[in-house]
């Protein structure tokens, strides 16, 4: 997240979709945190995305990358995940100087920001969560391992960058949460079920069907994926699905309830989500200004404006409030 995401234009990725993949279309640009990626529509119709991946990323994981969506492509076929498309030469990867460049198929839907939320939708959320991590047991790579800074395993390393948060109340706030953490989830994390896991379902990262919201239409950007605790994917899923701050504890269940009726939470799982959501809903935070400070001219994240800031404190403090906490049990017996 140090280097910016590399500098190439829309004519840029047009002529080198061309020239390796032999399809021709018009690219456009799309946000992204730390690669340069684009939508390439060909002449003759079909989509897809170009990802340009960023210059410090390790082959290593983009081969991991390219990997676990094989590995899900042959474990759950019917999954709407991304598949990728071969060069001719039946590689995955082209180079672009020395950027490692791959080309996906387009899933078509809504960002789950822009649909009308319903119970019926976070359920089925939580359900897709459930089932990527099963079409991911079993998958391993030695990439998976490679510290990744959104891993809530990772949370305490906030504590370096917690000045990027323009308020010292709200320092004062978060630097609390991370004391909770190392009290209470540090012991306990060693012991949780792991396994390489998604680990990035956010509300621009699902899609769901523009014909009926309830319906989740695909899951993209696995960018994120590392071998971590299950009840840690399961919290930033749950974070997702956060829509107003009165009903967090209904949000929440909702998608527990879901995600629990394809792959059963165990009890020490369930005890530690409150913690865990809070928690990255503060790592949400802490990295949006460390973002805006360190690279403005990326419009990934847009600043934060006080009232936002206090908004996102209340929501960590709803959702460790007694009444999410319940909706949390409920959801998980």
């Amino acid at each position: 997240m140090t280097v910016p995401a590399p500098l190439v234009s829309e004519a840029e990725a047009e002529t080198f979709a061309l020239a390796q993949w032999g399809i021709a279309g018009t690219a456009k640009l799309l946000t992204g945190e730390r690669d340069r990626n684009f939508r390439l529509r060909a002449t003759d119709g079909r989509e897809y995305l170009l990802k340009f991946a960023n210059p410090a990323e390790s082959q290593p994981v983009t081969d991991m990358q390219i990997a676990a969506l094989g590995h899900i492509a042959a474990r759950d076929p019917g999954l709407a995940v991304p598949r990728m498309v071969a060069l001719p030469n039946g590689a995955m990867e082209a180079l672009h100087g020395p950027i490692r460049v791959r080309l996906l198929t387009y899933l078509a839907g809504i960002p789950l920001r822009e649909a009308t939320r319903s119970a019926a939708q976070r359920f089925a959320c939580g359900a897709a969560l459930a089932r990527l991590g099963l079409a991911l047991q079993g998958f391993t790579h030695p990439a998976s391992a490679t510290p990744l800074i959104w891993d809530l395993a990772h949370t305490l390393r906030l504590r370096a960058v917690l000045d990027a948060v323009p308020d010292a109340h709200a320092q004062a706030r978060i630097a609390a949460i991370l004391d909770d953490f190392e009290a209470h989830i540090t012991p306990v994390l060693p012991g949780l079920r792991r396994q390489v896991l998604y680990n990035d379902m956010n509300t621009g990262n699902v899609l769901i069907d523009p014909a009926n919201h309830d319906i989740v239409a695909g899951i993209i950007d696995f960018g994120d994926l590392v071998t971590t605790a299950l009840a840690i994917d399961v919290a930033v899923g749950a974070t997702s699905q956060i829509n107003d701050l009165a009903t967090i504890p209904t949000d929440i269940g909702d998608f527990v309830r879901g995600f629990q009726a394809i792959r059963p939470l165990l009890p020490a799982e369930i005890a530690v989500l409150p913690l865990l959501i809070a928690c990255r809903l503060a790592m949400s935070l802490v990295l949006q200004a460390w973002h805006r400070q360190s690279h403005p001219d990326n419009p990934h994240y847009r600043p934060i404006t006080d009232a936002e800031l206090y908004r996102r404190l209340a929501m960590i403090d709803t959702v460790r409030g007694p009444d999410t906490i319940a909706a949390i049990r409920h959801a998980g017996s």
